[in-house]
């Protein structure tokens, strides 16, 4: 495959995952308009449920107030459903790091502490030996060199 080739594969590419992202924001951009148009409707269903309410007679208020007050229980149902839910999970999230994270970062520091080890060693045995003889071959070069310039 040719250079020319490949290029024009990348520029295909990078066209294609443009067209893509161009696809992906326009698209939650609607999704967010359509969010936006449903809460406006919502909040005038509100109000003028509200100004319908006010002007009712005192008998369909208190029946919309014990509606109203049994949707507030189940909903404290719901919410302590959920609270249960979350404490079970957070309960679960410290056992997770206490038994399995906690023994995985254990060994990472024991084999962290080990290739320090090794790479001290290393540094002792070989690395410093081979330094000091480059260096003493270099100054011996370097004599070697003088003294056949002066010749």
């Amino acid at each position: 495959m040719s250079d020319s080739t490949t290029e024009n594969t990348n520029v295909d590419d990078n066209k294609k995952v443009e067209h893509i992202e161009a696809q992906t924001e326009g698209s939650s951009q609607k999704k967010s308009k359509l969010a936006v148009v449903i809460l406006v409707l919502i909040l005038i269903g509100l109000i003028v449920g509200l100004f319908f309410l006010a002007r009712a007679d005192g008998q369909v208020v208190s029946q919309v107030r014990d509606i109203f007050i049994i949707l507030m229980a189940l909903m404290m149902v719901v919410i302590g459903a959920a609270l249960v839910v979350l404490i079970i999970q957070l309960a679960n999230l410290t056992n997770l790091l206490q038994h399995e994270i906690k023994p995985i970062l254990n060994s990472t520091t024991d084999t962290v502490n080990t290739l320090k080890g090794t790479v001290r060693f290393l540094s002792d045995n070989v690395s410093e030996p081979v330094i000091k003889l480059n260096e003493s071959l270099a100054s011996v070069r370097k004599l070697v060199d003088i003294f056949r310039i002066k010749r």
